[in-house]
């Protein structure tokens, strides 16, 4: 399998978190893709007409793309259910957790590319700080029981977050307004897939 990567890219990095968690990196090659909001990359448009990564081309040609999409299908190569419950209740916390997750991980990346204009308006910055401490203290209230489950793609997500707020928003503070989200934040960065995945500015 091919995957369309940077070392930079949150969403990719969940991927290839996730990836080491089910055992399956060894079956992945990456191929280095540079993208941005004002830079398209010409050899991605024939596998993903938006341009975004990660994007997983698979041995027969199928292509897939969105980090949610791409993770369910390598969850699926080991029998499913470990990244995302199968069914029932469990399955629909873990989605809403995850959409709790990745939308917050939306919001900073939106937020960063407001911040690095040369003048943001200042209502929309406010409303991006706003949005972002209130889901900081959902995510707090919730950790606990987040981490009371197995390893799945809301906790990868969380854990991404929390290294790209230390990676992008140095100045946040981020870690005393939600100090039960940092503290298992920094257990969780700890594990061999978050060690193996380190983001890398270039």
């Amino acid at each position: 399998m091919k995957l369309h990567w940077s070392p930079r890219s949150p969403f990719v990095r969940k991927v290839m978190v996730a990836a080491h968690e089910l055992g399956v990196v060894d079956r992945i090659t990456t191929v280095r893709t540079v993208v941005a909001m004002d830079k398209v990359a010409p050899e991605l448009l024939p596998d993903n007409p938006l341009g975004k990564i990660p994007t997983l081309v698979l041995e027969d040609g199928t292509v897939l793309y969105d980090s949610a999409v791409i993770i369910e299908y390598l969850d699926s190569l080991g029998g499913g259910g470990r990244m995302v419950p199968a069914a029932g209740p469990a399955r629909f916390t873990e989605l809403r957790r995850h959409a709790l997750a990745t939308g917050f991980l939306d919001l900073l990346i939106l937020w960063r590319s407001e911040r690095a204009k040369e003048a943001p308006p200042a209502a929309l910055l406010e409303a991006f700080a706003t949005k972002a401490d209130s889901a900081l203290r959902a995510i707090d209230a919730e950790i606990d029981a987040i981490a009371a489950t197995p390893v799945g793609i809301a906790q990868i997500t969380f854990a991404i977050a929390g290294d790209y707020m230390d990676f992008r928003f140095a100045d946040l503070g981020w870690r005393d307004r939600a100090p039960r989200f940092a503290a298992w934040q920094a257990r969780f960065r700890e594990r061999p897939s978050m060690l193996a995945t380190p983001v890398v500015d270039g």
